[in-house]
């Protein structure tokens, strides 16, 4: 009985002894593959592709006045719902307004941080063809714009634009 008890112990010291040796190893391999699960993630596609879909009004403040929220029922334009800006991969540009006005061109990005649409058929009012916007926030599925001069339209206000998609 006696060797037994002592067989067991030094079975379960040589178990801990081999655990201390082997820990280190399979901290190594779990550090080893979490930094190469870090290391392979992809880059997100560029701002010009993910940017270029159709982009709905979800909340328009014409300067500090909201006037339109998507779905509200006492919107002081409602005509925000038929707001719309389709942005194309290869660069040309549909911009809705919520009169109805349609207008084509170019839009392009400077810098991840604005966005401008030139060379407006037919021109907008006070813009010589081109409009540009701040992006101040940007997701895949929703970003916001403010336009960088005031609108004639709205009576002279800065516009902010939170957009969504779809």
């Amino acid at each position: 009985m006696v060797k037994r008890k002592k067989f067991v112990l030094l079975k379960k010291k040589n178990v801990h002894r081999d655990m201390k040796r082997i820990q280190p190893i399979i901290w190594g391999l779990f550090v080893a593959i979490g930094l190469f699960s870090i290391g392979c993630k992809k880059d997100p596609p560029p701002l010009s592709e993910r940017i270029a879909k159709t982009w709905s009004a979800s909340t328009i403040r014409e300067g500090s006045a909201v006037v339109f929220t998507k779905g509200g029922a006492s919107n002081a334009k409602p005509g925000y719902a038929n707001w719309k800006l389709v942005l194309t991969s290869s660069g040309s540009v549909t911009y809705t307004e919520f009169d109805g006005n349609v207008f084509t061109g170019q839009w392009e990005l400077s810098g991840d941080k604005k966005l401008i649409l030139k060379n407006l058929n037919p021109q907008p009012t006070g813009t010589g063809g081109t409009i540009e916007f701040d992006i101040t926030s940007f997701e895949d599925t929703m970003m916001t714009l403010t336009r960088t001069t005031s609108s004639v339209k709205t009576g002279g206000t800065v516009n902010q634009y939170t957009l969504s998609n779809p």
